[in-house]
């Protein structure tokens, strides 16, 4: 009775850590079906806010029509024009996901604890070197502007914020994650809940 019952931990030892590896790689899955941040710009000529959704490989917006007119708006200020194909991160970014899949199957099948903590700690490091990245884009975006542009506004910066809410000139810019970007971000715990798990008595 007593080995049926060492036996059976052993093997929930076992199984447990596997699907919490197995899971934060499927919460990384949701990248290329749901958008991962979200930038909204509020004005008195758009009370309910323009929002641009920001995926893994894309960039669009509550209407088809959004990043036209966000772009017609940054023309009359001298920002440049979002053009999601000439963004490189866009075209390399889901294959480092796709890694972080293959590497979360493959830990799991494996089934060593270090791996998970390497797995958790690689994705943290991911996350940091995305959203330093993130802020070098929003930093050229709002002060490398055209001095040839109609409108000019001494010392003024466009810059979106980060995370968080901000006043830019008449506007109000919020940033902050969308669902996938919360999921992704879950990921992360997951994993080193499975090296925890991994390592219980």
């Amino acid at each position: 009775m007593q080995s049926d019952n060492v036996g059976k931990s052993m093997e929930m030892k076992n199984i447990i850590p596997r699907i919490l590896m197995l899971m934060s790689g499927l919460l990384l899955v949701s990248l290329f079906f749901f958008p991962m941040w979200n930038i909204t710009l509020y004005a008195p000529q758009y009370p309910g806010g323009v929002a641009m959704y920001i995926w893994i490989n894309k960039i669009s917006g509550d209407t088809p029509a959004t990043l036209q007119n966000i772009n017609i708006l940054n023309h009359y200020v001298g920002m440049k024009y979002i053009v999601p194909e000439s963004i490189p991160e866009l075209k390399y970014f889901p294959y480092i996901i796709y890694g972080m899949i293959a590497l979360a199957v493959l830990f799991s099948i494996i089934n060593i604890r270090p791996l998970y903590l390497f797995w958790g700690l690689l994705m943290i490091a991911l996350a940091v070197a995305g959203l330093y990245d993130f802020y070098l884009w929003e930093y050229d975006y709002g002060h490398n502007l055209d001095p040839k542009a109609p409108i000019k506004i001494p010392e003024a910066s466009f810059q979106p914020p980060l995370i968080g809410k901000k006043h830019i000139v008449n506007f109000i810019a919020t940033s902050y994650p969308a669902l996938s970007g919360y999921l992704a971000g879950l990921s992360i715990p997951v994993a080193f809940a499975a090296w925890w798990f991994k390592g219980k008595k």
